[in-house]
């Protein structure tokens, strides 16, 4: 059976490599505080080391942001501290060194503003019930002010998911966060009873008393901002399968989760399953999430700390294999944890940053919550600045009630452009109504659309349709194509004439000032240049033409 599995997950991966990549997924990182586990490394002490911890959290961003990464969980609850000033807790020690020291500005604030910029969503991560050691800052300072609220198991304290006012409590710093900052989710870490607790109620009032803590929450998010996802990460495996058992670990009757149930109530947005496991601890599971989704989000929880050779020492084809069948399945996929992925261990960020995402994705859009489409934005005006096109466009207008708009680009050598091909995709959630274009998007085709803050796109509005001129087009009689003068043509050895979307139509050595098109259709074509050393690579040297009879 195991091999039937295997062999039904490998036709997928096949049958990904013909598909597109798709224009909705979520591609996430957990992005881990705790201990200062992926950030930040640098103490903020003083004012050299607190932008030294901002420049650190940037350039992590800037990675996630090449890989073509939309969603940041960044763990903003550690162990009843936080990663910003709250009235409820104090600072975690991962900023300063020191527990409920400020650093001298707000992280939260600041990566929000940081991922926004770089058209990521960023959900602040909350770890729910544990609050780290009885006589930690965290935990003690809570105690103190609700004594009957934690328990204390080991040397390690909890709350009560029994009492009525822990939900309370959490949803009070939920909204807490929602209310003062413009987060895109509240994303909920170990919403569940401890492994440890001896848990006297039966299984059934144990997921009620979890249900309820988690309707508590929704209640307060949704009251403040109703598009802010609320999400979770339940135990990978939700209970026995028919054919596949749990092994005793599961989150539906090991610790009370109810996670699909959540989603069925529509008190969930998203689910990040922990999927940290392999083969038919994983495919079957995967499946079963993705069958009981009700439309909602799901995105597999994939454990790439295991390809470190300190831990299991995986194979990268273990966690790319769960990636293509997680996409074949309509599900995102979420790295655990971030350092292991932009460490590129054993090369998975390569492998996703060229290969497998290369082309970006929005996040699927939250039409269980509203699915009607802003207005699209008007009088979409290019000029360009040399090899820069400058976009500027008006407002569309927004009907959800969000506090505004974000824009999505796309560019094509097709006219109109294409806008369900995340190929074309080439900027995201931009923050206002102009950007700047370079590099080999410069020269293109446009469409703008408006995006609301449920995820809705409103149609395209496209370019005008560019001259010869402004888009600098190779020269040609239909006939024979003059090859441009500059260095990356001399030093190339053959020429390679693409379709707009790619194809390779035509492959030429180089041996004259010009190149033969006669065999081609009218046309917009792109020509590029190729190292016979290096065939796996080519340059582009410009756009032509060919309309041999003019209208």
């Amino acid at each position: 059976m195991r091999k039937i599995i295997l062999t039904a997950c490998l036709a997928l991966v096949v049958m990904h490599l013909s598909a597109q990549t798709p224009k909705r997924e979520v591609r996430a990182v957990w992005l881990t505080t705790l201990s200062s586990l992926d950030w930040p490394a640098t103490k903020a002490t003083n004012s050299t080391t607190r932008e030294r911890q901002k420049r650190q959290l940037c350039d992590i961003l800037d990675k996630l942001a090449a890989a073509n990464i939309n969603t940041v969980l960044l763990q903003t609850r550690i162990r009843a501290t936080t990663l910003y000033p709250s009235e409820y807790e104090p600072w975690d020690a991962c900023l300063t060194g020191k527990a409920g020291q400020s650093p001298g500005y707000d992280p939260l604030q600041f990566a929000i503003e940081e991922c926004h910029r770089r058209g990521m969503e960023l959900h602040a991560w909350i770890v729910a019930i544990p609050v780290g050691k009885w006589n930690a800052a965290g935990c003690s300072q809570l105690n103190k002010r609700y004594p009957s609220l934690l328990r204390k198991i080991g040397d390690e304290g909890f709350m009560n998911p029994e009492k009525s006012q822990t939900g309370d409590y959490i949803a009070k710093l939920c909204q807490e966060i929602v209310s003062r900052y413009d987060v895109d989710g509240i994303h909920l870490d170990y919403i569940r009873y401890p492994e440890t607790w001896k848990q006297t109620v039966s299984k059934s009032e144990g997921r009620h008393n979890i249900t309820q803590i988690v309707r508590r929450i929704h209640s307060a998010i949704k009251s403040q901002k109703p598009w802010v996802k609320l999400s979770c990460s339940p135990l990978g495996k939700f209970d026995n399968l028919s054919r596949y058992d749990s092994r005793g670990w599961n989150a539906y009757n090991t610790v009370c989760q109810d996670a699909q149930g959540w989603l069925r109530e529509g008190i969930m947005d998203e689910l990040f399953p922990m999927l940290y496991f392999r083969d038919n601890n994983f495919y079957p599971f995967a499946i079963n999430w993705q069958e009981n989704s009700y439309g909602r989000i799901i995105a597999s929880g994939l454990a790439i700390w295991l390809l470190s050779r300190n831990e299991n020492n995986w194979p990268l084809t273990d966690i790319t294999r769960e990636i293509e069948v997680s996409r074949q399945l309509g599900l995102g996929h979420c790295y655990f944890r971030s350092r292991f992925f932009t460490d590129n261990t054993k090369g998975l960020y390569t492998h996703m940053k060229n290969m497998t995402d290369r082309y970006p994705a929005l996040v699927p859009a939250m039409t269980w919550e509203r699915d009607e489409q802003p207005d699209a934005p008007r009088d979409l005006k290019v000029t360009l600045e040399g090899d820069v096109a400058v976009l500027k466009w008006l407002s569309g207008v927004d009907h959800s009630g969000g506090p505004y708009l974000t824009y999505n680009v796309y560019a094509s050598h097709d006219c109109p452009v294409d806008i369900n091909d995340a190929r074309n995709l080439i900027a995201s959630r931009v923050q206002g109504n102009q950007i700047s274009i370079g590099g080999e998007n410069g020269q293109h085709y446009y469409a703008v659309t408006a995006m609301d803050r449920y995820g809705n796109e409103s149609g395209a509005l496209q370019s005008h349709i560019l001259s010869k001129q402004e888009i600098k087009l190779l020269k040609n009689d239909g006939r024979r194509l003059q090859l441009p003068t500059d260095q990356e043509l001399r030093t190339g050895d053959y020429l390679i004439v693409e379709s707009l979307v790619g194809n390779v139509l035509m492959s030429r050595p180089k041996t004259t000032d010009y190149l033969d098109i006669r065999r081609l259709k009218d046309g917009v074509y792109t020509l590029r240049v190729q190292n016979k050393r290096n065939k796996k690579q080519s340059r582009r040297l410009g756009t032509f033409m060919i309309r041999r009879q003019e209208e």
